[in-house]
């Protein structure tokens, strides 16, 4: 069951010729998600590969290095003849101007475009397996993350023991894995407890976007398996990040610790170090012991299960 992470836009507010603005295109199985869609994002999409089969956009808040790439995108889907709905989630009060933004210049779209406003708190997007809920952040505007964060598993099957106990191999096996119970070759009862180990938790991955460092967002990040956090400056900036309701490497840091997140990725990095990111992600070293990233456009990551060792 893949979750793969690519990293489209790794950019400050003001993109450079290495990093575009913010976009982050999540596949897990076969669900496509964009989170953020920053100008040139479909451009970043065709030369990293994702391709365009967008299930859902969530943006995070209206400054245009986020949403700027949305019309351009919807258009061009229009273009290869997408017939299917397109879901964006936003905070609440910014559905307007989205729905605005979808229409410029006088462009209606070719297919459904729904705009669904989700409060921090709310479940956006449910499934069987997993949900993607806001959480709320701290910027300049009307803001919010999103946790992606699947269901537990069932435990592992252990087949020598379910064999001992005399259960034919076949369907029953299967059978007691989602928790039914089963008659055994001498008629006895087997019960999933006794074959079938505990639940085994799913993952969770955290984007939060452009914020302050919050304390929602370390409840949020709980044991998350990757936190992308802001760290658009490093210390030399720190006052600047508190002016402008953004984060520093060492404050992600900070917040991945606290979280007992497993690995912590670096993102929308200002354009003032271009030339050398390097020490946004070292300060945040400082603060941090799990694997620190500092990804760059066209990144994309493999988030494994927390018993995949």
């Amino acid at each position: 069951m893949s979750l793969r992470v690519t990293f489209l836009g790794t950019g400050g507010a003001v993109p450079t010729v290495e990093r575009a603005a913010s976009a982050v295109f999540v596949n897990r199985e076969g669900d496509r998600f964009l989170f953020d869609c920053g100008e040139g994002t479909q451009r970043e999409m065709m030369r990293a590969g994702t391709g365009f089969a967008v299930d859902r956009i969530f943006v995070s808040h209206l400054h245009g290095d986020h949403v700027l790439g949305l019309p351009g995108l919807v258009q061009t889907l229009g273009f290869n003849d997408r017939t299917d709905p397109l879901t964006v989630h936003c905070p609440p009060g910014t559905d307007d101007h989205l729905r605005n933004l979808v229409h410029a210049v006088g462009h209606d779209p070719a297919f459904p475009v729904r705009i669904e406003p989700v409060a921090p708190g709310e479940v956006a997007y449910e499934t069987d397996e997993y949900a993607v809920r806001a959480f709320e952040t701290e910027h300049r505007t009307v803001s919010q993350g999103y946790v992606l964060a699947e269901d537990d598993r069932p435990g592992r099957f252990d087949r020598p023991k379910a064999e001992e106990l005399g259960v034919p191999v076949g369907p029953k096996f299967g059978r007691l894995h989602e928790g039914e119970s089963v008659e055994a070759e001498d008629g006895t009862v087997v019960d999933p407890e006794q074959v079938v180990g505990p639940p085994r938790p799913g993952r969770k991955l955290v984007y939060t976007a452009d914020t302050r460092p919050r304390e929602s967002t370390v409840e949020a990040a709980a044991d998350a398996d990757l936190l992308i956090h802001d760290a658009t400056f490093a210390d030399d900036m720190a006052d600047r990040a508190r002016d402008t309701a953004h984060s520093t490497g060492r404050e992600a840091g900070s917040i991945a610790a606290r979280a007992n997140a497993k690995r912590l990725a670096l993102v929308h990095i200002s354009s003032r170090y271009a030339a050398d990111p390097r020490p946004i992600r070292a300060e945040a070293r400082e603060e941090f012991d799990g694997e620190c990233l500092l990804p760059d456009d066209g990144d994309l990551i493999e988030v494994p299960f927390p018993d995949a060792d």
